[in-house]
C-alpha cells in the first residue's frame, strides 16, 4: 500500500494493532539465526571395528557311546564337570566280561600246553627222521601238528586280547579335556554298543572356535592389503569378542582360517578366529559377535549423529556463509557404531553442522555455538 493508504488505514486503527503489525512484519523481513555446534573437517589416521555375528564351539564336541553292552552301574561325573583325558565317566558291570576273560586265559593256557607237546613230538619225530626210523610222510605229520598248535595258541591270545579290552570298555573314559555336557542316563540304565544316542558330549574348551562370516568385498579388500589371503592370517591384528550381554570378552583371538567358498546365497565367506578359554567362560552353543579393527589412514570421519537419512541416501549439513546446506555423502560400510568414513562429498576445511542435523531444513541461518575439529574427534570446541 502506497503511503497515503498507509496514513488512512492508520487513523482507522488504534495505535497498538498498527505496532503490532509492523513488529510482524519487521520479524518476517529477517529470520533470526540460531545456534548449532558445528565441526571443521579434517582428515586422520582412524582404526574402527567391524562387527560380525558369531557362533560359538568348542575346539571339538565328542560324543560318548558305550562299546560294549552291559548296565550301568556308577555314574562318575556331573553335568558341566571338567574332565580330564582318560578320567572315568561311566562303570558298566564289569561280571560277565571278567569271566569272560578268565575263560579266555584258559584256553591260552591249554593253547600254550598243545604248542609244548606238539613241539616234543616234532622234535622227537626229527631224530628219527634224520636215522631214517620214521618216514618223510610222518615227518610232515608232526610239522604240521606243530604250526596247528602254535595257531591255535595264536587264535586263544586274540581272544583273550579282546576279553581284556571289553572289560576294560566297562569303564567308560574321557578321550580328550573338556566340559561334560548333558547326562540323560542314570545308573541301573541298560545301554549296548550298538545304541543311537550318546551317554554325554565332552566338549573340548580349552581353546574356541567363533565362527562369522564376511563379505566378498571385504575379501577381496584383505587380499589386496595383505597380497594374498594366507599373508592376510598371518599379519591381520588380533580380534575381540562381544558375548550376548554385551560386554568385551577378556581373551583376544586371532583369525585362524578363511575358507575358499564363497556362498551363493549370502556371497558370503565364512571365517574361524580361535580364543583361548583358560577360565571356561565360553561355552559351545552360545553366540556373540567378532569384533575386527580396521585401519585406515588419511580418511575424513564425521560422527553419525551429524547426518540424517533420506530415501536411502545419507546427508549432512554443511555451513556455508552462515548458512544450512543439505549435501549428499558417500560412506564405508565399516562403521563402529559411532562414526562413519565419508569417501565423497565432503573436503578438508568444509563446516558441517555436528549433531542434529534431522532437526534442520535447507537454508536456515545458523550461528556456530562450538565448532569442532575432527582431528581431535570432537573435543576441540570452538
Amino acid at each position: 500500500m502506497n503511503k497515503k493508504q498507509v496514513k488512512r488505514w492508520a487513523a482507522a486503527w488504534p495505535l497498538g494493532a498498527v505496532m503490532l503489525l509492523a513488529a510482524c512484519s519487521e520479524s518476517a523481513g529477517s529470520a533470526p539465526e540460531t545456534d548449532y555446534p558445528t565441526l571443521i573437517v579434517t582428515t586422520d589416521d582412524v582404526t574402527l571395528q567391524s562387527s560380525s555375528s558369531a557362533t560359538i564351539r568348542g575346539r571339538q564336541d565328542i560324543e560318548i557311546y558305550p562299546q560294549v553292552s552291559g548296565k550301568i552301574t556308577r555314574v562318575r561325573v556331573s553335568e558341566g564337570e571338567a574332565v580330564r583325558k582318560g578320567q572315568v565317566l561311566f562303570n558298566i558291570d564289569p561280571v560277565p566280561y571278567e569271566a569272560a576273560l578268565r575263560v579266555a586265559e584258559a584256553n591260552l593256557a591249554a593253547a600254550e600246553v598243545g604248542v609244548e607237546s606238539a613241539q616234543l613230538d616234532y622234535e622227537s619225530t626229527k631224530k628219527l627222521y634224520e636215522s631214517q626210523v620214521v618216514s618223510a610222510y610222518e615227518m610232515q605229520t608232526a610239522t604240521n601238528a606243530l604250526h596247528s598248535a602254535e595257531a591255535t595258541r595264536a587264535q586263544m591270545e586274540a581272544e583273550r586280547i579282546n576279553a581284556a579290552n571289553s572289560l576294560s570298555y566297562t569303564e567308560v573314559t574321557s578321550p580328550a579335556d573338556g566340559v561334560v555336557g548333558t547326562l540323560p542316563y542314570r545308573e541301573g540304565t541298560l545301554v549296548s554298543a550298538s545304541m543311537t544316542s550318546s551317554l554325554t558330549t565332552v566338549s573340548d574348551n580349552s581353546q574356541m572356535y567363533v565362527y562369522f562370516s564376511m563379505n566378498e568385498n571385504r575379501l577381496l579388500d584383505l587380499a589386496e592389503e595383505y597380497g594374498t589371503l594366507e599373508q592376510a592370517l598371518k599379519e591381520m591384528p588380533d580380534v575381540q569378542l562381544r558375548l550376548s550381554n554385551g560386554r568385551i570378552y577378556g581373551h583376544p583371538g586371532r583369525i585362524a582360517s578363511i575358507s575358499g567358498v564363497i556362498s551363493e546365497t549370502t556371497g558370503t565367506v565364512s571365517l574361524r578366529a580361535v580364543f583361548p578359554n583358560p577360565d571356561r567362560l565360553l561355552h559351545s552353543g552360545a553366540n556373540g559377535s567378532v569384533l575386527v579393527p580396521e585401519h585406515y589412514t588419511g580418511v575424513i570421519t564425521i560422527p553419525q549423529e551429524a547426518t540424517f537419512e533420506l530415501q536411502d541416501k545419507v546427508l549432512v549439513y554443511k555451513v556455508v556463509d552462515g548458512v544450512t546446506q543439505s549435501t549428499q555423502i558417500t560412506v564405508s560400510p565399516i562403521s563402529d557404531g559411532k562414526r562413519y568414513i565419508v569417501t565423497d562429498g565432503l573436503q578438508p576445511g568444509d563446516e558441517i553442522i555436528a549433531s542434529g542435523a534431522g532437526l534442520l531444513r535447507n537454508g536456515m541461518r545458523v550461528r556456530a555455538a562450538a565448532e569442532t575439529d575432527i582431528e581431535s574427534e570432537g573435543s576441540n570446541q570452538k
